[in-house]
């Protein structure tokens, strides 16, 4: 399996040998999804009303109870506490442990994400050695103190201070955060503040413990939209002391800390979409098969099936992306394990070069997510506006996902940005291939008919032309803007449109490409369909995008050279048709009576 760098998707053919697919989990890998799911199916389904009902002390149980089921330390060195499995079984663990409700959702992945993950990764060996058993057995709970009144996505601006103390053992802690996630149950707090005049924020542990405060102080909890289990509070600091031992990295990296454990959060995220997408449909297709209307199930209605079909195309999609960029992730920290490098340095570096696939996961799952839970409650009609039926809650919890681990619009940004500061260094040419792409346009494009007798040999050209599509928009982008592109926000959300539906599709077809070669094209044929559909719709939204960039960049003779290039990289030669793909996929489904993919 070749190791792709991050964002090289862009620039490079991907073979589908190269990614790694959820069908080929071990065995190993398979007896913990079982564990999952066997403890999501005891331990949260048949408590649903409780969890809809403020009960944040059963949020609490459930997690201890993972704890000692080893699912909040899966990734963590067995040294630390934890089972040592690797990323792709941490992802697989925080899909299934997240199907069933959001709060628990939001719990599990704030321990083990932010609320873990920045000691592991940034920790002193007597940090992660105090800290990490007790993160990893569910014994203390962690909780990420970032976000303030006024330093949301500009979360450097905080106004949270630490000064030394006269004797210099302690750090004294001013300030008032806000979110903070856990906070009602934590007993580690990963704390930002700044020193003196710092520039960037610096951060910090605390122990914190209710019987002696130390000058903490937590709020009510946020009455919110959905998650409503997930203890959410504020956190006060009046001198509070942190002792200098517990400084986490050094002064002023905790800007650096924070936004490297966002990026594991983020990938997080989109596993942790997936399953709960899989029951939603699951349960719309059980009630189509059993809800009668004129006579007939309405499963048999082509306006059903068209939902059946688009939510299940898009789930699957995540599924494709979701354990492709963890086994990357995986490789890169095996191969750098292999060299000698800790496990510290060898995730952090891994998370850093896949920073760019993390935040386009996060943003394409989160707002799946909220498609499929508001699509189940149409499927449902009446009675899925109902909380006696779980699309209601699972619409409430799904819109909180567009808006942590960075709100979509920045990751958006993000995508974009991370893309053109790994070219500025030079560990991407993202530019040699643009200006080919934007000097072919002056020439004669091909008019020869390609061979396409092997299965998706068509999808796999017509991404090639929208990886052109893209580097067309984004080169005359740099071109025409330079160093002041950031200040065109529309127009990086319209590139970072594009790229983000390249990567996804391209993750669709290679997985369905993969199950094809490991079983055949009929076993396969609706995985094929759900490539195709997703590729179609991946191609009308770069339409859409690239023209809205192209019409705000460019004037004259090359706005319409360049519009002419965009018709040209979103061109089939044999155009597919959507209807049919949605009647193969949603006759499966039906006929499964389930997600089945």
């Amino acid at each position: 399996m070749a190791n792709i760098k991050g964002g090289e998707f862009l620039i490079k053919e991907i073979k589908a040998e190269d990614i790694f697919i959820s069908e080929e989990f071990n065995e190993e890998q398979n007896m913990m999804k079982e564990a999952v799911v066997e403890f999501i199916d005891r331990e949260v389904w048949p408590h649903k009303e409780r969890f809809e009902g403020k009960d944040y002390a059963l949020t609490e149980e459930v997690m201890r109870k993972a704890g000692e089921m080893g699912f909040l330390g899966v990734s963590i060195p067995e040294k630390y506490g934890g089972i040592g499995m690797g990323f792709v079984s941490t992802m697989l663990v925080t899909d299934y442990i997240s199907s069933a409700t959001g709060s628990l959702g939001t719990a599990f992945g704030a321990h083990t994400g932010i609320g873990t993950m920045p000691i592991f990764l940034y920790g002193t060996e007597d940090q992660k050695n105090k800290y990490l058993p007790w993160l990893t057995s569910g014994e203390k709970f962690g909780a990420y103190c970032l976000t303030e009144p006024g330093a949301g996505s500009d979360a450097n601006s905080g106004k949270t201070t630490a000064e030394l103390t006269e004797d210099g053992k302690h750090y004294k802690i001013n300030g008032q955060k806000m979110w903070i996630s856990n906070a009602g149950f934590a007993e580690v707090f990963i704390v930002f503040a700044r020193i003196e005049d710092d520039k960037k924020i610096t951060a910090f542990i605390l122990d914190y413990d209710k019987e002696n405060p130390n000058g903490v102080t937590l709020g009510e909890e946020e009455h919110k939209l959905g998650i409503t289990s997930s203890s959410t509070r504020q956190v006060f600091f009046e001198n509070t002391l942190i002792p200098v031992e517990n400084m986490l990295s050094e002064r002023a990296k905790g800007f650096k800390i924070a936004m490297n454990s966002l990026n594991v959060g983020r990938i997080k995220l989109g596993a942790a979409c997936l399953d709960a997408s899989r029951r939603i449909i699951t349960n719309s297709v059980q009630y189509g098969n059993e809800r009668k209307q004129f006579k007939t199930a309405i499963s048999n209605f082509g306006a059903i099936q068209k939902k059946y079909a688009d939510m299940c195309t898009k789930t699957f999609t995540i599924d494709a992306a979701c354990y492709r960029a963890a086994k990357d992730i995986q490789n890169m920290v095996d191969g750098l394990l292999a060299e000698g490098k800790s496990h510290q340095e060898a995730e952090l570096a891994a998370f850093q070069e896949y920073a760019i696939e993390c935040a386009i996961i996060k943003v394409y799952a989160s707002e799946v997510s909220q498609f499929v839970s508001d699509e189940g409650i149409q499927i449902f009609g009446g009675m899925g506006f109902s909380k006696d039926t779980p699309m209601e809650s699972a619409w409430r919890d799904a819109r909180i996902t567009r808006i942590y681990e960075g709100t979509n619009e920045i990751n958006r940004l993000l995508t974009v940005g991370m893309l053109l500061k790994k070219a500025m260094k030079g560990q991407i040419d993202v530019m040699t291939p643009a200006m080919e792409v934007g000097s072919s346009l002056m020439g004669i494009p091909s008019f020869d008919t390609p061979d396409f007798s092997e299965v998706l040999s068509e999808e796999k050209v017509m991404l090639d032309k929208l990886k052109k599509a893209f580097l067309m928009v984004a080169g005359k982008a740099v071109q025409t803007f330079g160093m002041d592109l950031d200040k065109h926000q529309q127009l990086i959300l319209a590139a970072a449109e594009i790229m983000i539906e390249i990567y996804m599709a391209e993750s669709a077809i290679l997985k369905a490409e993969k199950l094809v070669k490991s079983t055949s094209k009929k076993e396969a044929e609706c995985q094929i369909a759900m490539a195709k559909l997703n590729l179609f719709n991946a191609i009308e939204t770069t339409n859409s995008f690239g023209k809205e960039a192209i019409l705000y960049f460019a004037e004259g003779d090359e706005q319409r050279m360049m519009l002419m290039g965009l018709k040209r990289f979103t061109k089939y030669v044999n155009n597919p048709n959507p209807i049919a793909l949605r009647k193969v996929i949603a006759e499966k489904l039906i006929a499964e009576n389930k997600y089945c993919f």
